[in-house]
């Protein structure tokens, strides 16, 4: 096994995800550590959180807010933020962040209170 990954985003297919369209990468079974998602932001994403995983966000283009825990933070290109387990958590506005969840994204890990 070689000591490291590489991923070329834009040959990984979207997906659906709460805040819209994500792209996955380093999601494998040998790698637990982080992964990274480029997602694009729907206009008005949902409501959710992790027990287990930190996020970080970086907006890279676009602007708008996140709503942490019901408090409106706004955000544009540059703004970054570290999402701790159990804060509830949705981006309002067209945007295009990477989100590097740490350890590695697990799909078991996304909860909502509706």
């Amino acid at each position: 096994m070689k000591n490291y990954l590489i991923a070329q985003l834009d040959e990984i297919e979207p997906t659906d995800c709460p805040c819209g369209q994500t792209r996955r990468a380093f999601l494998s079974p040998d790698n637990d550590v982080a992964s990274l998602h480029m997602v694009d932001i729907s206009e008005d994403s949902r409501t959710h959180y992790h027990k287990g995983l930190t996020e970080i966000y970086l907006v890279l283009e676009g602007e708008g807010y996140l709503e942490l825990d019901g408090e409106r933070i706004p955000v544009k290109p540059l703004t970054s933020v570290l999402i701790r387990p159990g804060c509830r958590h949705r981006a309002v506005g067209k945007m295009k962040i990477v989100n590097i969840p740490v350890p590695a994204f697990d799909p078991e890990d996304e909860w909502f209170d509706d």
